[in-house]
């Protein structure tokens, strides 16, 4: 029977020679296979991606956040909560007065935190607070019963015709306005009262 002794040198020996075999022999043949290998090389370039990207910080937002230090137009109104008599009376004195187009930043109703400066037709006032109705030029509106067709006007730089969202009042705070856009033709104003009064209490 062998001793305790001899059996644990020959199982080192055994073992220094089976790991230099591994070191020396078969770990470069593995190095070079994986060196070959496709799915390696995109798992390295996939990886230093996500490692720049981490570095990087997050991407940043293509949709701008509220500008710090201005009023924001944020509160939305069902428009016959907001219902009163509306009149066509405009005069560009720097107060808005009903059938102008004003820019104020408007809080997106999704997401408070965030906004868009854009142009508001003005139907009415309580106080320092003008009553407002969004414009949008996106055509997707025409024929959609809750905005009405209003054509195209200077408080667009492109041109491009014009929609007024009628279902909501849009509360907006007078020292928050950028700028006044535009006065909306008399005819094109009574077509938004009319529908105001015909559909929304307005008188």
């Amino acid at each position: 029977m062998a001793s305790p002794s001899w059996n644990l040198k020959a199982f080192q020996r055994f073992l220094v020679k089976g790991t230099e075999n591994l070191v020396f022999n078969e770990a470069p043949k593995i190095v070079r296979q994986l060196q070959r290998s496709d799915t390696l090389q995109r798992g390295i370039a996939q990886g230093i991606r996500i490692g720049l990207d981490v570095l990087s910080g997050p991407a940043p937002s293509n949709t701008p956040a509220l500008p710090a230090g201005r009023p924001v137009s944020r509160n939305f109104v069902p428009t016959a909560h907001r219902a009163r008599k509306v009149s066509y009376s405009p005069d560009l004195d720097g107060r808005a007065d009903p059938g102008e187009i004003v820019w104020t930043w408007v809080a997106f109703e999704d997401d408070p935190t965030r906004g868009k400066d854009r142009p508001v037709l003005v139907v009415g006032r309580d106080g320092r607070v003008l009553l407002g109705l969004m414009l949008s030029s996106q055509d997707h509106h025409r024929g959609d019963p809750q905005w009405v067709g209003i054509g195209s006007g200077t408080w667009d730089y492109e041109g491009r015709s014009s929609w007024v969202r009628l279902d909501r009042v849009l509360d907006v705070p007078e020292e928050g306005i950028r700028r006044e856009g535009a006065i909306l033709a008399r005819e094109v104003f009574d077509v938004v009262a009319a529908r105001l009064r015909a559909e929304y209490s307005w008188s």
